[in-house]
């Protein structure tokens, strides 16, 4: 018997919630966008880290405030439509669907790019089409097989980080037999610390906040775990430690022991570093740990996206029929839906390879910043709200309250206008608008028809009422 509608079960283990919440920062933008943001910052990458990391950071702890609250797979799109209005629940909950399917189909041509290392006689599109796939069945199968994956891939992920931490300190301090230890030499030799000047930190930022979209996960997989409060405050208190710790302390140990300017850093950081201190494989052994991040962002962004339109559904802002659960409490056709982009890029990569990824990257990266905006916007209405009506469920709350959540939306507008000056990232920001600007008219037209049903069943129920005015 299927489950009824909007009931999704709570199939999610505390120890699913716990990694997931400490391993969602580290996604495959760590190990295969860093090198490009040290290439620009130089040692300044570490700052651009640190301040995309405090932006992150405090945006985290406006979603927790708000998921203490109100535990919801909708997350942020249900509070924006409830403090901010329909159109803006709408805008996000839409904004953020758009971003993880382009974020599915890169993830599965990045994976199908790290196999072909090994295998290079499988076609890309072939593989890209199997890995999609076969994740997508993992997430059919139900919310708890989704848990056990993402729980086995973080593991991966975090063992790794903290073995790459501990061999770059050993290194850096001498403390490795036979090494004499670099010390702090290489952050300052090369052109200084900040070679090409503080600008370049700021387009750093740009960069390393798109790698950091997947923290929130955790707070949408909050309502379907057994103890959501339990869940969100936990993965909201211990954001800040995970991206000092992962992020900033990795960043740290790669521009600390290799020169900033090296090819190697470029082409792959963690590989070059693992290669400095005589890793056997060193190559392989990455190969397969940044394959784990990628499957892991893959299948987080199946879960995140088929959460977003099913909560959607409910409110009306998504078709009824994404709110179809099967047997074992899966939203099946919004699962099916998040891997619609994927086909097409599958189709895109047989035809056109070469172009693909830099299409897909190009489509979603400004819409981060749309997102933590909105998020900061919810809260500052909802902290007020709940000040006057309810403050006994600010269990968690943000920092500094209003000035933090101010200083954060203004960060954000800054880093959007920046990105109109910046030739990189002008494509970016303009596509976005234009994305936007469709969501805009879809809502529009949504509204007129919500409208015109609404004026056509009063209609109907004003004639059935109108008495019998016929005389014999």
């Amino acid at each position: 018997m299927e489950q009824q509608p909007n009931k999704l079960q709570p199939g999610l283990k505390q120890r699913h919630m716990t990694m997931i919440a400490i391993a969602g920062v580290i996604g495959a933008g760590l190990f295969m966008g860093s090198g490009s943001v040290i290439h620009m910052a130089g040692p300044g990458a570490i700052l651009s880290y640190v301040l995309a990391g405090i932006i992150v950071i405090l945006v985290m702890r406006m979603l927790g405030e708000m998921s203490a609250v109100n535990p919801t797979s909708g997350s942020f799109a249900h509070y924006a439509h409830q403090y901010i209005g329909p159109l803006a629940g709408f805008m996000i909950g839409w904004l953020y669907w758009f971003f993880w399917v382009i974020a599915i189909a890169l993830e599965a041509t990045a994976a199908a790019a790290i196999i072909q290392y090994w295998y290079d006689g499988i076609p890309l599109w072939l593989l890209s089409l199997l890995l999609t796939v076969a994740l997508t069945m993992t997430n059919l199968i139900s919310v708890k097989a989704f848990g056990e994956f993402e729980y086995w891939f973080s593991l991966i992920k975090v063992a790794t980080i903290i073995v790459f931490l501990g061999l770059g300190a050993f290194f850096i301090f001498g403390l490795a037999p036979s090494s004499h230890g670099t010390g702090i030499t290489n952050l300052f030799e090369y052109g200084g610390f900040l070679p090409n000047g503080f600008g370049a930190v700021l387009m750093g930022v740009v960069t390393v906040i798109f790698s950091f979209m997947g923290t929130e996960i955790a707070a949408i997989a909050a309502g379907e775990s057994k103890d959501p409060l339990k869940a969100v405050t936990k993965a909201t208190n211990s954001i800040t430690w995970r991206i000092l710790i992962f992020y900033v302390g990795s960043i740290t140990v790669v521009v600390t022991l290799l020169p900033w300017s090296s090819s190697s850093i470029l082409t792959s950081p963690y590989v070059a570093v693992l290669e400095y201190v005589n890793i056997p494989a060193a190559a392989q052994i990455m190969n397969f740990v940044v394959l784990t991040a990628v499957l892991s962002c893959l299948n987080s962004a199946l879960y995140a996206t088929s959460r977003m339109v099913f909560s959607m559904a409910d409110k009306g802002d998504a078709p009824k029929f994404f709110l179809k659960l099967n047997k074992k409490g899966a939203p099946v056709y919004a699962i099916l839906a998040a891997t619609f982009f994927s086909y097409i890029a599958v189709v895109m990569n047989y035809v056109s390879p070469d172009k693909v990824f830099l299409f897909l990257l190009n489509s979603c990266s400004a819409i981060t910043l749309i997102l933590y905006f909105i998020i900061a916007l919810s809260q500052l209405r909802m902290r007020r709200q709940m000040e006057k009506e309810a403050p006994e469920k600010l269990v968690v709350k943000m920092w500094l309250f209003p000035y933090l959540t101010y200083a954060t939306m203004l960060a954000v507008i800054a880093l959007m206008v920046s990105m109109f000056f910046i030739d990189a990232f002008r494509s970016q920001i303009l596509f976005t608008c234009v994305i936007v600007a469709c969501l805009y008219i879809a809502y529009i037209i949504k509204q007129k028809r919500a409208l015109a049903i609404e004026a056509k069943v009063r209609l109907e129920e004003s004639m059935r009422r109108k008495p019998d005015t016929d005389i014999e």
